[in-house]
């Protein structure tokens, strides 16, 4: 274990280093969700969306949950990128842990996301939204937990295939579906009574619940604790499957 541990801090140092030089990286990926907030939050300003909170308190977790849920997704690009430059192979004849080489990665995808949340909240804060701290930290514990098993899958899947071009198209049909049976946008339960029962089936979706009642302060309704169920069970399947295949792709 602290063998792993260190190796774990050696990889994620490396790759943190090397997205502090890259800052347009860290700038642009804040771009779309920036763009729902400003243009499209306060058009729902003064609209129901259901329940005790207000609508910066529903869109906001949304918007949080659709950038760790986009940016953890096709992190696996800068690992195809790095296949093909062979520092990939370099690494294979280290004795660093197999398991280290994809949770530094990971971690450094984890830091990352949790920063850009910050800024989202803060520019949030600005336009309207009030929530409790407690309330906020718990929504950023959750989006960390949901960019740890979905940064692990797309490292794992970026390891079976060669290219971009036939990585892309994995992730978007496996996204585009997610965001919109999930509830990421508005809440599922105002559209009709079928499209709320089949939203149910995407984990996603009590991820999304979870974060919206704590950041309206909803301690005691169950959906905090059923998204921590749900993002543990996520977590541990993803990050097994994760290593697995990272493992027997030969990293």
């Amino acid at each position: 274990m602290p063998h792993l541990v260190a190796d774990t801090a050696l990889i994620f140092g490396r790759y943190a280093r090397q997205t502090l030089r890259s800052k347009p990286a860290l700038i642009f990926g804040m771009v779309q969700p920036l763009l729902f907030l400003v243009f499209f939050g306060p058009l729902l300003t003064d609209l129901p969306l259901g329940g005790r909170a207000s609508s910066w308190q529903t869109i906001v977790p949304g918007i949080l949950v659709q950038l760790g849920l986009f940016s953890a997704s096709f992190t696996g690009i800068g690992l195809i990128l790095e296949r093909r430059t062979g520092v990939v192979e370099r690494m294979r004849v280290t004795p660093v842990s197999r398991l280290a080489l994809l949770m530094g990665r990971v971690l450094k995808d984890v830091v990352q996301l949790l920063w850009q949340s910050l800024v989202l909240v803060g520019v949030a804060v600005a336009l309207g939204l009030r929530a409790p701290v407690l309330g906020v930290a718990i929504g950023f514990v959750f989006v960390g937990a949901l960019t740890i098993s979905l940064a692990s899958l797309s490292y794992a899947l970026a390891m079976r295939v060669s290219s971009p071009q036939g990585f892309a198209p994995v992730i978007n049909s496996i996204t585009m579906p997610a965001i919109l049976l999930s509830g990421i946008l508005l809440p599922m339960s105002l559209g009709p009574r079928w499209l709320d029962i089949a939203s149910h089936f995407v984990p996603f979706r009590y991820l999304v619940d979870g974060v919206r009642a704590a950041f309206a302060g909803e301690y005691g309704d169950g959906k905090i604790a059923l998204a921590a169920l749900v993002a543990t069970a996520l977590g541990v399947v993803a990050v097994t499957l994760g290593a697995r295949l990272f493992r027997q792709a030969g990293a």
